[in-house]
């Protein structure tokens, strides 16, 4: 067969035109790569560069300093630190002098690196406070007025963080001091702006009477300066001044500056005093917040619509605290304009006839977008304070359409900030979380996964809200819309696996552990543990695959029928510990570290032990190398006397690998291994003192796992009895539509008559519930504390007749159980199979025949060590 030509667009062409094409092309990479031939140095430059090798630390940081280039001063610069710590007092006396002398005149990366040097010498405490001032202090007030802004900025950052720590005297004579003639009108707006800083800092070190005296008149002058951005940087100040001077100072000296400043021709000076009137709130009485506050607040929020909207952006952000500080003074008309007016916010933007203005340009349109978005995430961040603020009883009729509109809302952050407060909004709500039940979905369904990671942080907490919330009028309500709330789980999981935010698949598989407190068993069973099954077996990612595995394990932990728990035993020993890919098998002794975390040792030992000890004959040095690190724990599960046959075996497959095993990285790990097991102690049957917590949290598990196993068998004697209720009552409808007298009835027809013996189960179910919830203590420290109640389902009814009795009740006798496949591990026999349910595979691989996937040409088939040790996830 021949290749198919070419297409007649894509053919080649050889033309000259074509070639001429092609030089063009290579003479613009020629362009390209000349820069980067003249960035390399020259002999001479390279010469100039080159510094003694044998010059100390301190010789040649004075030497580049005085003859090196600007790049080779700020590495100095830079290591200032270091030379404080190694030699204080030379660094001091030599450098330091250079330094001042390269400042005057450097660049602005120099006077960057050189703030940040001085912030950290600061910060790790080389020296004293009375040194660092000497010596640092005066460079420091030097560069403060540096013309570059973002040069100012880093001197002011280093110098208040050393006012925290000078003296008070410092204070006052190198910076209070001078500061007053930096505030006035002849300096310049740099300074007068540095000047407002400093004295919100200076506030807190000194006393109120001083305050008064020395800092008052100052703030009075600056926030009635003549620029606008001095009078919004002092009024900015003014709550740190506020705490420095107290209530009464407060009330008669600021706030009269804060009611003047809101009533500036300034867009900016009225939203700075309106952020800190709201800061300031606790700190007025009620009189001054009915009498005072409340009017400035109520004319700022009119106003606000024919501003700018960089003010809707604040007063929508700062609109929560507002109503929260003024809860309480507001008349029912005053609370209902606030309200409405939290409403119009949340909508703002959405309800535009056209969109926009026909004069606005795309670009203005753009940015008024952008500025509408802000408003609506300010609101929805502060919408539980507003649920607060209309009392949760009222959220139906007064807010609940405008939650509906947030998480609706068009734009992802918006819903990303609702999905966020969604556990705050449902724990407000309480009995009445239901209502917001179907917002739920929505948000589980949200096309973006940003909205869905923020949901899911919660999503434990919120479910058992959702599962438990609610009185009894509201519980048919909740239950009823239960079924809506699984698909969009599954769905959820779908999308996030779909996506490459593995992080978010991770997260969202760890904290559907809940689901056994929230939906019944079979439904985990039916729509998510076989889920868990693919995702451990097709995913790529090992931390997603890790999350599944641990998630399984939950689940099985809690189902309730012993048919489907064989089952899912069953694949796990299959598919993954017997599987023909070795990376299924590396799955299987994860979820085997998780099965001794979660269950029972009995559990472990009964179902999992050989298997995993099989593995020590794996083909693939990786998975010997995993069982080897597993191993301590396996040993952990073991309690002697009762299980020295299982211990025997340990010991025979750990001497074979160290007598057998071939790969030097395996066998070293053998080696370690074997020296950690010979210093482990082993559980014994009767409590120790040492292990004293671990054997009664062991007890708690194996207990409650004989306890489900009671409820199982009490809800199939419960199905039962009412099959055979409901048949005597159809005996009993056709009885009387006969109109036949019981007496003439048959002999030989049964006929149920209540006595103690029926009622006798019933009042033994109950006390074995009642007992079973009380069980629910155990908490296990790789459980939330509400999830910590572990469910176990293999504890056979003859295994307590050879260990302690662990069911903590006082029984004399023990539980009779009609399936079978619970009986006691002992010496000389290991459970192979289930029997009546599915046959498991034999635990004993060794005997099996010659053609097991292992050693059959398969991924295992391979040469014995595989090429890579262990397997990373991308991130």
């Amino acid at each position: 067969m021949h290749p198919p030509p070419p297409a007649a667009g894509v053919a080649m062409d050889f033309g000259q035109n074509s070639l001429f094409g092609y030089m063009e092309d290579l003479q613009e990479l020629t362009i390209i790569e000349r820069p980067v031939r003249r960035s390399l140095k020259t002999p001479e430059e390279i010469e100039r560069l080159t510094v003694d090798e044998d010059l100390s630390d301190i010789d040649r940081a004075v030497y580049l300093l005085s003859a090196g280039q600007d790049i080779q001063g700020t590495s100095v610069i830079a290591n200032l630190p270091f030379l404080m710590r190694q030699n204080p007092t030379e660094t001091l006396r030599r450098v330091l002098p250079k330094v001042r002398e390269v400042l005057h005149v450097a660049s602005v990366e120099m006077q960057l690196t050189a703030a940040a040097s001085f912030l950290t010498i600061l910060q790790e405490e080389t020296m004293s406070v009375h040194t660092y001032a000497h010596s640092f202090l005066q460079v420091i007030l030097l560069h403060l007025e540096h013309r570059d802004t973002g040069v100012s900025n880093a001197w002011l950052e280093t110098l208040l963080s050393a006012i925290e720590l000078l003296p008070k005297e410092t204070l006052r004579h190198e910076i209070l001091n001078p500061l007053v003639s930096k505030a006035q009108l002849s300096q310049t707006v740099q300074s007068r702006l540095v000047s407002c800083k400093i004295l919100g800092i200076l506030t807190n070190k000194f006393d109120a009477h001083s305050i008064k005296r020395e800092i008052l008149p100052l703030v009075k002058s600056l926030c009635q300066d003549v620029e606008y951005e001095v009078r919004s940087c002092m009024c900015r100040q003014l709550e740190n001044i506020a705490q420095g001077i107290g209530t009464e100072l407060t009330k008669s000296v600021v706030l009269p500056e804060l009611i003047e400043l809101s009533r500036d021709e300034s867009g900016s000076v009225r939203l700075a005093a309106f952020e800190t009137l709201v800061n300031m709130l606790d700190m007025f009485d009620t009189d001054d917040r009915s009498q005072t506050i409340l009017p400035l607040v109520k004319s700022f929020c009119e106003k606000s619509f024919k501003a700018d909207e960089s003010i809707l952006i604040s007063l929508s952000f700062h609109l929560g605290k507002l109503c929260h500080g003024l809860y309480g003074i507001f008349t029912p008309d005053q609370h209902l304009r606030f309200l409405e007016f939290y409403k119009k916010l949340c909508t703002l933007g959405l309800q535009q006839e056209n969109g926009h203005n026909e004069n606005q340009i795309p670009s203005q349109i753009i940015e008024q977008e952008k500025k509408y978005t802000s408003v609506r995430k300010n609101c929805a961040y502060n919408f539980p304070a507003m649920i607060v603020f209309v009392d949760p009883k009222n959220f139906h009729m007064e807010l609940y359409s405008t939650f509906f509109c947030l998480c609706h809302d068009p734009e992802v952050p918006v819903r990303y900030t609702i999905a966020i407060c969604f556990y705050e909004v449902s724990k407000l709500l309480d009995s009445g979380v239901y209502l917001i039940h179907k917002e739920l979905i929505t948000l589980l369904q949200d096309e973006s996964l940003e909205v869905l990671d923020a949901l899911i942080n919660h999503l434990p907490e919120i479910l058992e809200l959702m599962s438990i919330g609610g009185d009894s009028s509201a519980q048919e309500n909740k239950l009823s819309s239960l079924p809506d709330l699984i698909p969009a789980l599954t769905a959820a999981e779908q999308r996030a696996a779909a996506s490459l935010k593995w992080r978010t698949h991770e997260k969202l598989l760890q904290k559907y552990a809940c689901l056994p407190h929230i939906i019944s068993s079979d439904q985990i069973y039916y729509r998510f543990l076989q889920r868990m099954f693919t995702i451990m077996m097709t995913n790529n990612v090992l931390p997603v695959q890790r999350a599944a595995a641990r998630t399984l394990c939950i689940f099985l932990r809690y189902n309730r029928k012993q048919e489907q728990r064989h089952e899912v035993i069953q694949k796990l020993i299959e598919q993954l510990g017997q599987g023909k890919s070795y990376w299924n098998r590396l799955r299987f002794l994860d979820t085997c570290e998780f099965i001794i975390e979660i269950f029972s040792k009995s559990f472990f030992c009964k179902y999992f032990f050989l298997p995993v000890i099989e593995l020590t004959h794996d083909p693939v040095a990786n998975v010997r190398m995993k069982l080897c690190c597993l191993l301590p724990k396996v040993k952990s599960a073991l309690k002697i006397p009762a299980d020295m046959h299982l211990l025997q075996q340990l010991e025979m497959c750990v001497r074979k690998l160290l007598c057998q095993e071939k790969d030097k990285d395996v066998l070293a790990i053998v080696k370690k291994t074997v020296l950690e097991l010979d210093r482990m102690e082993m559980s014994m049957d009767v409590f120790q003192k040492k292990n004293y917590e671990k054997d009664l949290l062991d007890q708690e598990k194996e207990r409650e796992e004989l306890l489900f196993l009671e409820m199982e068998q009490l809800d199939k004697e419960k199905h039962q009895n009412e099959g055979r209720s409901s048949n005597e009552k159809n005996f009993e409808k056709k009885r009387r539509e006969s109109k036949t007298p019981t007496q003439s009835l048959p002999k030989n027809i049964p006929i149920s008559v209540p006595g103690p013996s029926s009622s006798t189960p019933s009042t033994s179910k109950e006390i074995k519930k009642s007992k079973l919830i009380r069980s629910q203590s155990f908490n296990n420290q790789a459980f939330h504390t509400k999830y910590g109640n572990l469910d176990k389902c293999a504890s056979k009814s003859s295994t307590l007749a050879h260990t302690p009795s662990v069911s903590g009740l006082g029984r004399t006798a023990m539980i009779s159980l009609t399936d079978d496949s619970f009986r006691t591990r002992n010496a000389s026999s290991v459970p192979a199979s289930f029997s009546p349910n599915p046959v498991l595979p034999s635990t004993s691989r060794g005997t099996g025949s010659t053609a097991d996937p292992k050693s059959s040409g398969s991924k295992d088939a391979q040469p014995r060590k595989a090429t890579l040790k262990s397997r990373k996830s991308n991130p």
